[in-house]
């Protein structure tokens, strides 16, 4: 069986190959398509991503948490029952989503500024019914613990898309054709990926058994709350591209100044705060069925170890990028964009790291656990602040309301979901003094970090001035930290070994942060 280390390294060596090959692919787009394609694209697959997210979100968690419970109890009659009943509902449920989009297509073509979108989103509907499908034989793969399959089903899918995406799209097509086309490369990627996804499912031992009706309704009942919850946080960002730029224009900007602060905020700051999470979400990824088989095997033991490390080792990842952030956050938007003041709102926005690491990996346990309810509960009073802040900061802090309104949501959400941990699991985990021990590395870490790269910036290029200024970065923060007990060298190599199936008899809590 494989280390939490290792899993974690693979999730996360496959996130950032699919994050590439979708990089490289929206390059091409840009100069085959153009812009006016690419545009109608993005307006119809919006409104696609919504459905998508009603199918594909909480189900496969709750599936994978199910199946990892029958899996610990070596039950493969009720796995393969919960698969059978789990795909009679995503399909339904996709059929339904589709007959909407036929029924009422006057709201559809009215909702679209540009009345073609709604060919391209007819088009994009088979990839509703064959990601249903998907989505359930990916959850029942999670919860066995295959993260290879998992890893390779989406890493598959899109250089499935990329391909046949070239293939059908051409600079001597018009903009609505190569529109149509990216939707057409949409739907026969998601028909390979699921017909994929099926023969691995199969190949590794998974069956099919009677569906069974008691395992519906916890089926739904636990996943809904986590769709409701991921389809509310698809319309926060229409709702903030609103509010803000109507704001900024109330306290005296232009339209003009007020959208382009905005895109730069948005569009080239907020999106680099998620890096750390690529690491940490891989992590999530991997507790879901260790957990859930945990619990399953009423391993409390096992479960205690498994928060406490996964709170502290998020919390290690998002400490190690706020130094960098603070230290070359300039030269960094410099870099990437060529704008500065994207560059000083990265900075700013450095401390954001550390709540939204800690509500990544808070959100993921309590899922693992069971309180999707009450972790749904926390995301909605995260959010209400959060566009309360919107509306109040802005005449205070200009652009950079959006950076404070962020962090006052994750660092309430964070904060109320580590205290239900607590409260429900008995773990001890030391919020405060935890913080307050890394911010006595980070701000020399940062200072240093600063002054490394200002030597540098001039003597190297831009680039070589970035790498160097992260690798001093990084090593500072470990050495102080080491230095100063904060991160147990030692710990961090033995996490390597610790195994994910939960053992009643010896588990090491290894942590690698004292």
């Amino acid at each position: 069986m494989k280390s939490l280390f290792k899993t974690v390294a693979l999730i996360t060596v496959f996130s950032v190959l699919t994050r590439i090959a979708g990089f490289i692919f929206r390059i091409i787009l840009s100069r085959v398509v153009g812009a006016e394609g690419v545009g109608l694209y993005q307006v119809a697959s919006s409104v696609f991503m919504v459905l998508l997210t009603v199918i594909s979100s909480g189900l496969p968690l709750i599936i994978s948490r199910m199946s990892a419970g029958f899996s610990a109890k070596k039950d493969k009659h009720k796995e393969g029952s919960l698969v059978s009943v789990a795909l009679i509902y995503t399909l339904f449920l996709s059929v339904i989503l589709c007959l909407i989009v036929f029924l009422f297509k006057g709201i559809f073509t009215n909702l679209f500024t540009e009345e073609r979108c709604y060919e391209i989103l007819l088009v994009l509907l088979p990839s509703l019914i064959f990601s249903s499908v998907y989505c359930v034989f990916r959850g029942a793969l999670w919860g066995k613990g295959n993260y290879f399959s998992l890893c390779i089903s989406e890493f598959y899918e899109q250089i499935v898309r990329i391909v046949v995406g070239v293939l059908l799209i051409s600079s001597s097509l018009s903009a609505i054709e190569n529109a149509l086309s990216l939707g057409w490369s949409m739907s026969i990627a998601c028909l390979l990926s699921m017909i994929f996804v099926v023969l691995l499912y199969f190949y590794y031992g998974g069956t099919l058994k009677k569906a069974r009706k008691e395992y519906l309704k916890p089926l739904i009942k636990q996943s809904t709350p986590i769709t409701i919850m991921r389809v509310a946080s698809s319309f926060i960002q229409p709702l903030i591209a609103l509010i803000v730029p109507a704001r900024l224009i109330a306290i005296g900007y232009t339209s003009e100044q007020a959208l382009s602060l905005y895109g730069i905020a948005v569009g080239m700051t907020v999106p680099l705060l998620y890096v750390p999470t690529t690491i940490i979400g891989s992590l999530s990824t991997a507790l879901v069925p260790d957990i859930s088989k945990a619990v399953a095997q009423n391993d409390q033991q096992h479960i205690e170890t498994r928060i406490t490390t996964s709170l502290q080792f998020a919390l290690m990842i998002s400490a190690l990028f706020v130094p960098v952030f603070l230290g070359m956050g300039e030269i960094t938007g410099l870099f990437l964009y060529d704008n500065i003041l994207s560059g000083t709102l990265l900075q700013s926005a450095a401390w954001v790291l550390v709540p939204l690491g800690l509500t990544n990996i808070s959100s993921a346990l309590l899922n693992s656990l069971g309180y999707e309810n009450r972790s749904f509960v926390n995301f909605l009073i995260g959010a209400i602040v959060m566009f309360v802040s919107l509306w109040i900061l802005p005449s205070l802090v200009g652009v950079n309301s959006i950076i404070w309104a962020m962090g006052i949501d994750y660092t309430i959400t964070a904060f109320l979901n580590i205290m239900l941990l607590k409260r429900k699991t008995k773990v001890k985990f030391k919020i405060m003094s935890q913080l307050l021990k890394f911010a006595l590395i980070i701000l020399p870490s940062a200072a240093l970090t600063s002054f490394i790269v200002s030597l540098c910036g001039y003597v190297f290029p831009l680039f070589i001035t970035i790498v160097i200024g992260g690798v001093v970065s990084v090593v500072s923060f470990v050495l102080l930290g080491a230095v100063f007990n904060i991160i147990d060298v030692k710990g961090l190599f033995a996490l390597v070994k610790q195994k994910l199936v939960p053992s009643k008899n010896k588990i090491a809590r290894q942590s690698g942060i004292k």
